[in-house]
């Protein structure tokens, strides 16, 4: 069983690429990495400065096979953790050609070039959006489920087919400070009911697994270590159900400023995945268990968009 403690000594010293490193899981994995010792190349299609010691910024589009062949050849890392994805729940029409480019292309771009590289680990960031099993009366929720689930058909296809030691956690709902989607429950919740507007919401029936940023980011990495799970697929969540409508009514009352939101103002999204994580393998495999509680892990997200909030203020 792995310690915390045991993951400096796992990954101090390692060259490790990060794509998605703009987006939301991406930013707090880079930035814990470079705090275990790690030597730190992040992907994104923006330009970004590297102003610190064992980090660089590149500049890449995960479409484009030659620039992501050349990106591992000047990189050579020894660990991939692929976060890079068009997060949308949307299940429309328009949302089909995005999410086959920027989430099942670019996944087998980064896998051919993975395994021409022999990296050491590749970590495919999954979705618990995706179906659990491939039976004929089963079907993605939405063309990001759909591209999600494909992803991890060629995850597992690379590591029978061509030994790519490919691990791959499906993340459930996570939330947490810095979220980069204003879009997502949680961040506009709480912006929202910050500033005093009462959120409009649909009738917040559906269940889900709900994770913290920590958590994840600790399961993340230790995917990317841990000896043995090559070619394994795992739930990546808390293991425990709970409504939107009891999210938001426990951002409410952290709050506190009396704003009450506004329920079955909205359509709820069809086909919406209610599944709990099963965490036996973060526990047997891992030796890791999820130790954010919910209370624990909004109050903290609402103080940090709080902080957010009050700085202009601050610094006027």
């Amino acid at each position: 069983m792995i310690e915390s403690t045991d993951l400096i000594g796992r990954i101090e010293g390692k060259t490790v690429l990060v794509t998605g490193g703009s987006g939301f899981i991406g930013a707090h994995v880079y930035r814990k990495l470079l705090i275990l010792g790690a030597k730190v190349h992040v992907v994104s299609r923006k330009v970004h400065r590297s102003e610190r010691e064992n980090l660089r910024w590149w500049q890449a589009d995960l479409k484009d096979i030659s620039g992501v062949r050349r990106l591992f050849q000047d990189v050579q890392p020894e660990i991939v953790l692929h976060l890079a994805s068009y997060v949308v729940g949307a299940r429309e029409l328009h949302a089909v050609l995005p999410t086959f480019y920027d989430n099942l292309a670019s996944t087998i771009h980064v896998l051919t070039a993975a395994t021409e590289a022999g990296c050491e680990r590749v970590v495919l960031a999954g979705s618990s959006d995706e179906p659990q099993n491939c039976k004929d009366s089963e079907f993605p929720c939405s063309p990001y489920a759909a591209a999600k689930w494909a992803s991890s058909m060629y995850g597992r296809m690379f590591f029978q087919l061509f030994k790519t030691p490919v691990v791959t956690p499906r993340i459930f709902m996570t939330y947490g400070p810095d979220q980069k989607d204003g879009q997502k429950l949680v961040p506009s919740v709480v912006r929202q009911l910050l500033c005093g507007e009462a959120p409009k919401l649909g009738s917040g029936r559906r269940i889900a697994d709900w994770i913290y940023i920590d958590d994840v980011v600790e399961g993340l990495l230790r995917a990317a270590v841990v000896p043995g799970i090559e070619g394994c697929v795992f739930d990546l969540g808390s293991g425990s159900l709970i409504s939107v409508r009891g999210i938001v009514e426990n951002i409410v009352e952290l709050v506190g400023n009396g704003v009450e939101p506004g329920f079955d103002l909205l359509p709820d999204r069809p086909f919406e995945q209610e599944r709990v994580a099963d965490t036996r393998f973060l526990s047997e495999k891992l030796g890791y268990k999820p130790g954010t509680s919910l209370k624990e892990g909004l109050r903290a997200t609402v103080e940090w968009y709080r902080e957010q909030l009050d700085a202009p203020r601050l610094t006027a």
